[in-house]
């Protein structure tokens, strides 16, 4: 039976007081065991405090409780922890601002969100995401690709907030930098391997060769793979919510002297993986009866009730890139950013499966949803850091050019029989067309140019506690494509969009202590315009701009052991991309949308915590909460003359938190045992802007226990860990629609089941 969100908040309040009570035992024995003991990636310092946090989100290494932006950070242990492999595995809200979605049932895209700014449909290469994602300093420029495995990952950073000033555009919301390892010039060689449920395995690969004639050397390898969670019951069709991921990077770091340095980096993903399922969760009574063999699943389900033709949607990508560094003096670094990259995506979802429609004797159904996408970038940032007297800078110089296109078909897989007791593949897609392949095609293009810079102050005054902090960007915008197929046939639709955009941005610090600062900060950013190639005329839609005010204070206590971050914002949202959709228009199996720019303005308000504790060396105690409320204005619907619909907040709860235990405890010699518990905690949100249908609240658990330092011949050490995510295999919706398929009645998407597995680490 499902637990009301009010229930789930008092179990994460009970559980987190249990901790706590735990708290005084479990220091006793941790301070007993522990006493001299310091174990690797440990979250604590020799002294027993917490560790400093060390981010890049002002372009240059900052203390994060000194830098006055709303920051969290996942670091090394905590993505192991949580048994983090790619970003879709930060769904369960592991950081209460961040939302991560697939788009629709796709897990070969994500939609990517913060503070309730969360584009739903950015696939497509004429339109834009609300949260930038990095990787290194480059900006990925679509939402296909970000499932990736990722590969060997120092920390990610989640800065909350508008961005535009050091960020850019498209950062509306925020932005997700991911920090990889750097070739470290000595021998190291990490091999990680492991079982897991539902048939997966995984293989790792890291190997770091000594620097020779100022030359370091790395490489990453790894495999990840499982079979699919739901049973798809037609013979030699794979099953749904699979993966297969596969990548390899190499990395050439280049110093000559002391005031240069080069890397070069190379990478390559393969990813293959199939949709989730999209079960009828109930009978609309009043629609048109569906066939007999088509049945209401109201829990998650292991086996589809028709099975039907899927095959695994493939990702390839691949870049290069080049950083350059050089200290031209003790106070000026100059620093490049060059990098190329190239995706190819091929989408064949069929999660909907029977139900998009009401039954006919003898018709075709189950609509086969196939989209391709190629896109390639380049993209060129140029930075100078520096300090003169009490004045530190940063500035700098970005070009960014992409190119895509895309295509999508939508023919029917499947026919009834007579009477709805049985369906037959049909014998080849042309036999479920509704209409020449494409059903729609597109191409665009997009040059962004960029000047910024931003100045931190700190005047000789109140013994310098006050940091003004003052910046900027001029961004240049030439967006430009072609519709050339829509419903099949040739179309003469073209879009143009140019901008020109200053943001702003002005921070107040103040850090009465060394424990404590306090910081106001307002600025600006905006998401491009641009045109909907899932539309019929692919008209131009304006921009959309954010101006947000942030008040928050950070703070350290007792010795450092105790860590607590608090931020309250409010967001003024205008001229808003909204989606419309009209499903089956014409009489065909193509989605048509169309986005305009909501009149008007909205808000977004919402506090969030970050706080940390570890009462005694060895066991730290982490918890984060945030508190999301959205209006937004009223649009006129294009599909329906005179209609003036609400649109909503989507993907984004009210309220969610998330706590974690860790505790070490050292065995013998270099051996330690290490425990992990967190639990994510959500209440339900609309999936869809248009449509007041709430989805399921949530309660996560994922668990990690390991045992490390294990001594073996030759300088080598073992850990083995046993991990589990959902760990007491609980069920929620996180799609939920009345309105999308409603001639059957409802339709939604659950979360994954419990998944488990051993993996073994070997470190020379």
């Amino acid at each position: 039976m499902k637990r009301s969100f009010s229930t789930r908040i008092r179990t994460f309040a009970l559980a987190g007081a249990a901790l706590c009570a735990a708290a005084p035992t479990l220091a006793a024995a941790a301070d007993e065991a522990a006493a001299d003991a310091a174990p690797e990636h440990a979250q604590q310092d020799a002294e027993g405090g917490l560790v400093d946090i060390v981010v890049t989100a002002e372009k240059r290494e900052t203390n994060l409780q000194k830098t006055p932006i709303a920051i969290s950070v996942l670091g090394t242990q905590d993505l192991a922890n949580r048994h983090v492999q790619s970003l879709s595995d930060l769904m369960d809200g592991a950081v209460p601002s961040l939302r991560i979605a697939p788009f629709f049932s796709r897990n070969s895209a994500l939609t990517v969100g913060i503070r309730g700014i969360v584009p739903f449909d950015a696939n497509q290469p004429s339109r834009d995401s609300g949260v930038g994602v990095y990787i290194d300093g480059v900006y990925l420029g679509r939402s296909q690709g970000l499932g990736m495995a990722l590969m060997d990952v120092e920390r990610i950073e989640v800065l909350k907030g508008p961005q535009g000033t050091l960020f850019g555009r498209n950062s509306t919301g925020g932005a997700v930098s991911i920090v990889t390892n750097k070739p470290s010039g000595d021998f190291q060689l990490r091999q990680t391997v492991g079982v897991r449920n539902f048939g997966g395995y995984s293989s790792e690969t890291h190997l770091d060769l000594p620097s020779f004639a100022g030359i370091s050397l790395k490489f990453d390898g790894l495999i990840s793979k499982r079979d699919g969670t739901v049973k798809n019951t037609l013979a030699d069709e794979k099953d749904f919510n699979a993966f297969d991921r596969r990548g390899i990077h190499g990395a050439a770091l280049w110093e000559p002297s002391s005031r240069f340095s080069a890397q070069l980096d190379a990478d390559y993903t393969y990813d293959v993986t199939t949709p989730y399922y999209v079960q009828l969760l109930n009978k609309n009574p009043a629609a048109p009866a569906l066939a007999p063999i088509v049945q209401v699943q109201p829990d998650r389900a292991k086996t589809v009730d028709i099975g039907v033709p899927q095959r695994g949607n493939v990702g390839e990508t691949w870049g290069i890139g080049l950083h350059m560094n050089f200290n031209a003096s003790d106070g000026l670094e100059l620093r490049s950013i060059t990098s190329y990259r190239h995706l190819e995506q091929d989408q064949w979802d069929n999660g909907i499966g029977a139900h998009a429609g009401v039954f006919r004797p003898n018709a075709n159904f189950a609509r086969y949803s196939l989209a391709s996408l190629r896109q390639e970038q380049f993209s060129q940032e140029l930075q100078a850091l520096g300090s003169v007297g009490r004045l530190d800078y940063v500035g700098g110089l970005y070009y960014y050019h992409e190119s895509g296109d895309d295509d999508a078909w939508s023919p029917n897989t499947m026919r009834w029989n007579a009477d709805g007791t049985a369906a037959t593949p049909l014998p080849s897609l042309e036999a479920g067309a509704t209409g020449p392949f494409p059903d729609r095609a597109s191409t665009a293009k997009a040059d962004s140019y960029a000047v910024f810079g931003q100045a931190t102050w700190t005047p000789p005054v109140l013994d310098d506690m006050l940091k003004l902090t003052v910046g900027g960007r001029y961004t240049h915008d030439d967006k430009s494509g072609r519709l050339y197929k829509v419903n099949g046939a040739d179309a003469p639709y073209s879009f143009t969009f140019t901008a020109d955009r200053f943001d702003p941005q002005v921070t107040v610090a103040f850090d009465p202590s060394n424990a404590v600062q306090l910081y106001g900060k307002w600025g600006t950013a905006y998401r491009a315009g641009g045109a909907n190639s899932r539309s019929l005329t692919y008209r131009a839609f304006g921009p959309e701009k954010v101006s947000t005010f942030e008040a928050g204070m950070k703070s350290s206590f007792w010795d450092r052991r105790g860590r607590f971050n608090i931020a309250a914002y409010t967001t003024r949202y205008t001229d808003i991309q909204i989606d419309f959709s009209a499903t089956n228009l014409d009489n065909s199996n193509r989605t048509t949308l169309e986005t305009v720019n909501a009149p008007g303005h909205g808000t977004i308000q919402g506090i969030e915590v970050d706080a940390s504790i570890a009462p005694v060396r060895g066991l730290t105690i982490s918890a984060g909460y945030a508190y999301t409320h959205g209006d937004l204005p009223q649009a006129a619907n294009p599909f329906r003359a005179g209609a003036i619909q609400d649109v909503f907040v989507v993907y984004t709860p009210e309220h969610a938190g998330s706590a974690s235990i860790d505790y070490t405890v050292p065995v013998a010699g270099d051996t330690v045992i290490r425990a992990h518990l967190d639990a994510n905690v959500a209440e339900g949100y609309r999936a869809l802007s248009g449509e007041d249908t709430m989805t399921d609240s949530s309660f996560v658990v994922n668990g990690r226990l390991s045992v490390a330092g294990i001594s073996l011949t030759r300088g080598a050490n073992l850990e083995l860990s046993l991990w589990s995510r959902n760990l007491f295999n609980e069920q929620h919706l996180f799609l939920r629609s009345a309105a999308a398929y409603a001639a059957g009645g409802d339709y939604g998407i659950f979360n994954e089941p419990r998944t488990f597995g051993l993996d073994g680490t070997i470190r020379f």
